[in-house]
């Protein structure tokens, strides 16, 4: 089988030395191809370029940018059965996709599960999501979240922090979304929400989207917002009507007990075909915790059986 193991060798939890033993232990399996990524985007040229080459499967080694960017590549021009399959060995710090597939977090375990399912033939076909906004080109595959306003000031806030040294940690994470939440209540943001079939919802505070469980991870605990999304089914919306503080708190104490909020507030739909968003004022927009700037109008697909994964 033909392969390109594509490295960020900038993720949080690689080393030489650790990349070094996983392309030894892959290509003996393997007929392995290796890319370390020195730019943005690198990983998503290198993808497209092998899946544009006939190789039979794409690695991503990295965190979840990594992994998103190599499924825009392997995707550049629409799913076919013939693109490659994405396998993952995770790099990261929060690794929610490889989490969702049940994916091992440690690398030397996670090469073991990929060489497993090379040797038997095991995979499994997926749906993703994809975005359309003005600052998406021809739309962008996401794999497990998204989302516009607070979230995604998040995201910004925490990519400008990394940007000046700091390292990913929920601690970093955390205390950006404090300074986020702040900026919101001092300023809310408007948000008009349509899915299939209802009435659109005006006035929105917030907008989640989700295309599996958990919808990230903080630490090592799994954060669910939409437990009933899976892979198999469409996109989960997860929306407060307002960010007032005795909301949000309930809201983050139903999320931290159970993982399945639920109250007056809460705009939640677990299997819809899209969710579109307009903005009275341009937003931050995010996909897989990947910042991709602002917007004052967005559209959510569910792409169902878009991607073959190896596992």
């Amino acid at each position: 089988m033909r392969a390109l193991l594509v490295v960020n060798p900038q993720a949080t939890t690689t080393t030489p030395a650790g990349r070094d033993v996983l392309a030894h232990a892959l290509a003996s399996d393997l007929k392995l191809e290796v890319v370390q990524t020195s730019y943005r985007g690198h990983a998503a040229d290198a993808a497209g370029k092998a899946a544009e080459e006939g190789f039979d499967l794409v690695i991503a080694h990295g965190g979840d940018g990594t992994v998103n960017e190599v499924v825009n590549g392997v995707l550049r021009g629409g799913p076919r059965p013939d693109k490659p399959m994405v396998g993952v060995v995770p790099g990261g710090s929060a690794n929610v996709f490889a989490g969702a597939l049940g994916i091992p977090r440690d690398p030397v375990e996670a090469t073991h599960v990929l060489l497993q399912a090379v040797e038997h033939g095991t995979s499994r076909r997926i749906g993703l999501g994809q975005v359309f906004a003005d600052v998406t080109e021809n739309g962008r595959w996401f794999t497990f979240n998204a989302g516009v306003g607070l979230d995604a000031d998040v995201v910004a806030g925490v990519e400008h922090k990394r940007a000046k040294g700091h390292n990913a940690s929920p601690a970093l994470y955390l205390s950006v979304a404090f300074k986020a939440y702040a900026q919101n209540v001092r300023k809310p943001q408007h948000f008009t929400v349509e899915v299939p079939g209802e009435a659109q919802f005006d006035d929105v505070g917030m907008v989640f989207v989700s295309n599996t469980d958990p919808w990230t991870y903080f630490g090592d605990k799994a954060i669910q917002l939409n437990p009933s999304t899976s892979f198999d089914g469409g996109l989960g919306l997860s929306a407060l009507r307002t960010l007032r503080v005795p909301t949000v708190g309930r809201y983050i104490a139903q999320v931290l007990a159970t993982g399945n909020p639920k109250g007056g507030n809460l705009v939640r739909r677990d299997d819809v075909g899209y969710v579109r968003v307009k903005c009275e004022e341009p937003a931050n927009l995010q996909v897989d915790g990947d910042f991709l700037g602002t917007t004052t109008a967005v559209e959510f697909r569910a792409i169902p059986d878009a991607l073959t994964v190896a596992v």
